[in-house]
């Protein structure tokens, strides 16, 4: 049981921002720590990403800043960054530190490359200031820190310790290392005391505030606001699917276009934090479901998200809506009084229906693709309380439900990695 919750705490967490921008701003705040110069205006940076980092932090919105990618979140990250509040590491900042990084940024300091390497989520920040160096390096987790440098001088380094954090042999274990299935995650949910998982709750209900932020203003595409709006109910209807689809894409629509208040993300993602917990949260509310209920249908769907990308890997070519949809759709199952067999339905139907859906890197316009997840989300678990199931002799579907995790990992991690390239090489073409 405490490796469970071990494993919630760990991949559940705040954060304010993209985390693909947030993590370069991370690594940046802690190189300009390490020399003692934040705030340097003589300062230079030097970015160096992956090439998924890179596509997800392009075109992506900087709370506070209206401006999208990885130069001005570098630049905050300067003036303003703080390494010890995590993936929450901008969350000071002031209109004077935009400034300050708009000018900074405008003044060509910051440099943005390519990574030579082979890990989808890796960020080296060098930062030189007064004729010192300081080099530090992020991977395999957004908020990993795997190696620090001063002046040429090693101050730390994991990459190949005992207790690297993508190692199984160390302290920090990888998600596989849990031992997860679907029925020890079924188990732990119903069974667990409510004492011990009601913190899953403080994530819903900051993912609430944003969902109410995105249907407050106008942000990004406005898919949200234009799901809930009365004009529209001949289309959209008003039940539960259209509830859940609404606060899950206002929810999106905010955040990817730089909302300042934090999501709570899972497996390193806001939006995935976002998509596996509000349409829970919608479907409680349209079934009137106690706050127990709530709790253990939230902990079944963090934890099944997080059980699929421990094969799948933290970033990929598969849009990351499909894995965490996945894990609402189960939680929407489990409150609606479904069995575990039922709960294995609504996996397969999901496994069956979108993937494949890419990723393109993260933008305003993830607040569809979260649409059309929670859509596939609701149809698959209604299915499965039918007892409607996919068959096994159907494409990349298994008999055991496991083994249909594992083919779904295997096609967003190694059978769409030609795509991801090509993806790449469009997104820095245009």
């Amino acid at each position: 049981m405490h490796e469970f919750i071990e494993l919630i705490k760990k991949e559940v967490k705040p954060a304010l921002g993209c985390t693909e921008p947030i993590a370069v701003a991370l690594a940046v705040a802690k190189a300009c720590e390490v020399l003692g110069v934040s705030g340097n205006t003589g300062a230079e940076l030097e970015v160096k990403v992956s090439g998924n980092i890179l596509k997800n932090g392009m075109g992506v919105g900087i709370p506070g800043t209206g401006m999208v990618g990885l130069y001005i979140a570098s630049a905050l990250a300067l003036f303003c960054g703080k390494s010890a509040y995590g993936l929450e590491v901008l969350k000071d900042l002031t209109p004077g530190d935009v400034d300050a990084a708009k000018k900074f940024v405008d003044d060509k300091r910051v440099c943005i490359s390519l990574a030579e390497t082979d890990k989808k989520l890796y960020v080296e920040a060098i930062c030189s200031c007064g004729g010192h160096t300081s080099r530090v390096i992020i991977a395999d987790n957004h908020d990993s820190i795997v190696y620090v440098e001063k002046d040429g001088a090693v101050v730390c380094d994991l990459r190949m310790a005992e207790d690297a954090p993508d190692r199984a042999a160390g302290g920090q274990k990888t998600t596989l290392d849990y031992k997860l299935t679907v029925d020890k995650i079924y188990d732990f949910a119903c069974n667990t005391p409510l004492e011990d998982i009601e913190f899953i709750l403080e994530g819903a209900e900051m993912n609430m505030a944003l969902a109410r932020e995105g249907l407050k203003l106008e942000y990004g595409l406005r898919v949200g606001r234009t799901i809930l709006d009365h004009k529209h109910s001949e289309v959209f209807g008003s039940g539960l699917m259209n509830t859940c689809m609404a606060l899950t894409a206002a929810a999106s629509d905010a955040r990817m276009a730089g909302c300042t208040l934090p999501a709570m993300s899972n497996s390193g993602s806001g939006n995935q934090g976002i998509t596996v917990s509000m349409p829970v949260v919608a479907a409680a509310q349209e079934l009137c479901a106690d706050r127990e209920q709530l709790a253990r249908a939230l902990v079944l769907s963090n934890l099944i998200a997080i059980h699929i990308k421990g094969y799948l890997g933290k970033l990929s070519a598969l849009c990351g809506c499909v894995i965490a949809s996945t894990g609402s759709s189960c939680g929407i199952v489990m409150l609606k009084g479904g069995t575990l067999e039922q709960i294995k339905y609504a996996i397969k139907n999901m496994v069956g229906n979108i993937t494949g859906m890419v990723c393109d890197g993260a933008k305003v316009g993830c607040a569809l693709k979260v649409a059309s997840g929670v859509s596939s989300s609701v149809q698959s678990a209604i299915l499965a309380l039918e007892n409607i199931c996919i068959s096994s002799h159907d494409g990349i579907i298994d008999e055991d439900v496991e083994k249909t995790i594992q083919n779904l990992a295997t096609i967003g991690s190694k059978g769409m990695q030609s795509t991801d390239n090509m993806i790449l090489d469009i997104m820095v073409c245009k």
